[in-house]
């Protein structure tokens, strides 16, 4: 019996290699009678059909019920057939953004968009389902991996799928550099890593809590059994939520009562929110009112007195300023011609900074923001804006290049360090940190970022250079 089924089994796999072969020549014998290209277009039938047959084990942990609404991935497995494996991943990474779509409707919608886009002139305009449209792949999955949507592991997968994608895809004649175990790799990770990933019990948790925001009365010992919560929450989760929280109070359609609510829950996670996130809601209030957002200004300056906040209120509009520009140049960084649209806004950047210090509230984005934009992208740098940024980087304090060092050490960045020119500029860029750093702290951080000999995207994961990374991190939020 087991011969015999071995048999069937090579007879498909045989039937279907000479079905793919018979329709791949007449189809290209088609196009050289139209005068079109033949050679190179498509992948070769053995590694299709080793995609192929290695389908369903790839599909295994999707149910059968949710493979019924998979229309993308049938028209992957179509495109494999094709022997279109740039399509494929096209098709592959639709799917995943779909999925992830209406997982983030499903969870709160309000409370996602409060999270993506702080930027007050943005936010105002997202306020339905169809306005996820309006968020760039990147944002999305930053901040579905900040809720929980994403694992880890699966933000770094994402992240390289993604540039395949981009630079592998349908809109770039190199699908070749797809082998057959790769993308099924990627297929894998995105049913694994994303489509099917549970909620975690902080995203239970936390989606009820909202849920008994805008619907019910919290009452003060409702509000203090959430303390035990926000303890267990990471730093991470701890800002998601200060955002959601003050994203439902200073909201114009927001009811009272659900205001009340936020002020009743707010303290008991203020003790566990950084320095720099308290800072930020400031420069926030600032921007409401350089956009003349009054009743928005007004209720975010109530927020921060809830919590006894108001000595974190923004310098002065330069802070507001600085920051409505990090956020734009992050945006073309990550956009088609950065090289050319990155360096005006770079210099605009400069002018702003000056020789002042940079306001606390923005002080960590800043110097985060700094560190990716001087990293660069996969593609290589914006040759003219490089100058601005490495003059940037030799004004940063002490302080702020341990901030810059920390930042090395998180998993956000694995992926772009995967690829040739961001590694060449980590080199520069611990070059110019070394002689920016005061504490024995950062000092041995850096040391261990320097001798670190794996590959530069793994070392997030090097447990010594996590646990100096935790150490300095610590020091920095007790400034």
């Amino acid at each position: 019996m087991a011969k015999k089924d071995v048999v069937v089994a090579g007879a498909k796999k045989g039937d279907l290699a000479a079905s793919i072969t018979g329709l791949e020549g007449a189809l290209l014998r088609r196009a050289e009678d139209m005068g079109l290209p033949s050679d190179g277009v498509l992948i070769g039938v053995r590694e299709r059909v080793m995609v192929l047959d290695n389908l369903e084990g790839a599909l295994s942990g999707l149910a059968r019920d949710r493979r019924s609404n998979s229309v993308y991935l049938s028209k992957f497995m179509m495109a494999v057939s094709a022997g279109l494996f740039d399509a494929a991943l096209n098709y592959l990474w639709d799917e995943t953004i779909g999925e992830l779509r209406k997982r983030i409707v499903d969870y709160d919608l309000t409370y996602f968009f409060d999270l993506a886009v702080p930027a007050p002139e943005k936010r105002k305009d997202l306020r339905g389902e169809a306005d996820l449209l309006k968020i760039t792949d990147e944002e999305l999955v930053r901040s579905a991996a900040t809720i929980g949507f994403i694992s880890p592991i699966g933000q770094q997968q994402l992240d390289l799928v993604r540039f395949m994608r981009n630079h592998a895809s349908a809109a770039h004649p190199n699908q070749h550099e797809l082998s057959p175990y790769s993308l099924l790799g990627y297929l894998e990770t995105c049913i694994k890593e994303v489509i099917t990933l549970p909620p975690t019990t902080a995203m239970v948790t936390t989606s009820r809590l909202l849920a008994n925001i805008k619907q019910e009365t919290v009452s003060d010992e409702d509000a203090s059994s959430f303390a035990t919560f926000f303890l267990q929450l990471r730093e991470a989760q701890v800002d998601a939520l200060l955002d959601g929280l003050f994203g439902i109070y200073v909201a114009d359609a927001t009811p009272e009562l659900a205001r009340d609510n936020v002020r009743k829950l707010v303290p008991h996670l203020w003790p566990r929110v950084p320095e720099d996130k308290r800072f930020s809601l400031g420069v926030r209030h600032s921007r409401f009112r350089g956009n003349l957002d009054t009743a928005q200004a007004d209720r975010a300056r109530e927020f921060l007195q809830v919590v006894d906040g108001m000595g974190y209120l923004a310098e002065d509009v330069r802070g507001g300023e600085i920051d409505v520009l990090l956020d734009r140049l992050i945006a073309v960084h990550n956009a088609m011609d950065n090289f050319y649209n990155e360096p005006p806004i770079a210099r605009q950047l400069k002018e702003f900074v000056g020789s002042q210090p940079v306001p606390q509230g923005i002080r960590r984005k800043y110097v985060r923001t700094l560190v990716e934009l001087f990293l660069g992208r996969a593609s290589g740098i914006s040759f003219q804006a490089d100058g601005v940024y490495a003059a940037l980087l030799q004004q940063l304090t002490p302080d702020e290049g341990a901030v810059a060092l920390v930042f090395l050490t998180e998993a956000d960045l694995a992926g772009l360090l995967s690829y040739r020119k961001p590694k060449q500029q980590l080199a520069r860029l611990l070059d110019v940190l070394s002689t920016k750093l005061s504490t024995p702290l950062a000092k041995d951080l850096a040391l261990l970022l320097g001798a670190f000999t794996g590959p530069r995207e793994s070392m997030h994961l090097d447990t010594r250079i996590s646990k100096a990374g935790d150490k300095l991190r610590k020091s920095i939020e007790k400034k």
